[in-house]
């Protein structure tokens, strides 16, 4: 269900959904749930199952109730547009959270801080806490290791034959973790492994670790 990582000697614990969760902390990671895109995409006729809504309710509770968390972080990306039905989900969805939230806004966070606020949420463009770096985007900076979301990352894994596979995927180098799109109907983008990468696929209710035989080339982070 989970495979724990030691990163500057804190312990980080990779959940198949895709959240990530930082013991000494007890701070819960999620990035790119995209709250709103299913009700989005259902208004101009799109063939979205509407149970794909409250599937990413469903797994926002689960994973919080695994880990019980005092705090939980948002890598941006929260709610995908403007203001639709899911926002009423969303609140009644904040009242059974004790846990306290901050979203770090990324490039679809267009819905005022204002609403957010109101709902005891801090909104802020990033979150440094001892040499950790919470973003949207990847970034570098010297001395920091950063967490991010944004790409959406995946992994493309080929079996004997032409059969292959893409997986959503932890995606770590030496000084940055990629974690992957939490939410329903958000699409991946596949990279490819680079040197001294470490790569974490999910596939079903498991974490596994993908082993990593040849550079291929670096990644790309045009999504």
């Amino acid at each position: 269900m989970t495979h724990s990582i030691t990163l500057r000697n804190q312990i980080f614990e990779m959940h198949f959904s895709g959240s990530l969760f930082w013991v000494e902390k007890s701070m819960l990671l999620i990035s790119d749930v995209h709250l709103g895109k299913v009700s989005h995409f259902r208004k101009y006729g799109a063939a979205v199952p509407q149970q794909a809504v409250q599937q990413n309710f469903e797994a926002l509770t689960s994973v919080v109730n695994h880990f019980k968390p005092e705090s939980i972080v948002f890598l941006g990306d929260l709610f995908h547009s403007s203001l639709n039905t899911e926002w009423a989900l969303f609140t009644e969805w904040v009242k059974t959270i004790s846990a306290e939230i901050t979203l770090v806004s990324g490039n679809h966070d267009i819905i005022s801080p204002i609403k957010y606020e109101a709902l005891a949420i801090k909104v802020i463009p990033e979150l440094i806490i001892d040499s950790f770096l919470l973003t949207h985007h990847p970034e570098e900076r010297d001395g920091i290791f950063n967490f991010s979301g944004h790409i959406h990352p995946a992994i493309k894994l080929s079996g004997l034959g032409r059969q292959s596979v893409r997986l959503p995927c932890f995606y770590k180098t030496e000084h940055q973790m990629i974690v992957p799109a939490f939410g329903e109907f958000t699409g991946t983008h596949t990279l490819e492994p680079c040197d001294g990468c470490e790569i974490y696929a999910l596939l079903g209710d498991a974490v596994l670790p993908v082993p990593i035989k040849e550079v291929k080339k670096k990644r790309n982070y045009r999504k």
